[in-house]
């Protein structure tokens, strides 16, 4: 049995990443791009066009000259994102930030953002001595503000436990670059 929700982020650092032919489901799946490898624009583009036709939402993080470039449907604001430049978009963006405690979910609120990614829900391989919130800490948080998404420590050994968290979707980052076929058929 898995946890089923209405969103799925999914969050990439290079368009080679993931595969767009493992998605089968329309309209539950956004993809923030993270662009660390700086690729080729018209690559992006292609790609961009491809999540279009299968009707996932793309988002370009902290970079509005190329959201607005290669027409992404939105734009990702990192926790450590503070700037209010170039969000006079925000009629035309859907805005996602990123947050890891009340501040900054105050922060991203006056951004204008649409969803928050909450971080870290459960523990991270990369920092296993790092605060986590668990799902107590995790609902009660949403209680702030109802577009709130949990991010981090999602494996699929874990993924079950979503059932409890409440909140219309997640978003996961290594278990992309890890096992993408896996996670993705396990969305379904």
């Amino acid at each position: 049995m898995f946890a089923f929700k209405n969103k799925y982020f999914l969050i990439i650092e290079s368009i080679k990443d993931l595969n767009l032919r493992n998605i089968k489901r329309l309209n539950k799946f956004n993809i923030i791009y993270r662009n660390k490898n700086k690729e080729n624009i018209e690559d992006v583009k292609k790609f961009r066009n491809y999540c279009k036709v299968k009707l996932i939402r793309f988002f370009v993080a902290n970079n509005v000259s190329l959201a607005v470039k290669i027409k992404a449907d939105g734009l990702y604001l990192s926790s450590y994102n503070k700037s209010f430049k170039g969000l006079f978009l925000k009629s035309k963006l859907i805005i996602i930030g990123s947050a890891h405690n009340s501040r900054e979910i105050v922060l991203k609120i006056k951004q204008g953002c649409n969803y928050i990614l909450l971080s870290k829900l459960f523990v991270v391989d990369y920092d296993r001595n790092s605060q986590t919130l668990g799902i107590l800490k995790f609902n009660n948080y949403t209680l702030l503000f109802n577009k709130i998404i949990p991010l981090g420590g999602i494996k699929i050994s874990n993924i079950n436990k979503l059932k409890s968290i409440r909140s219309h979707g997640f978003a996961i980052l290594s278990e992309i670059k890890k096992k993408p076929a896996k996670i993705i058929s396990r969305l379904f």
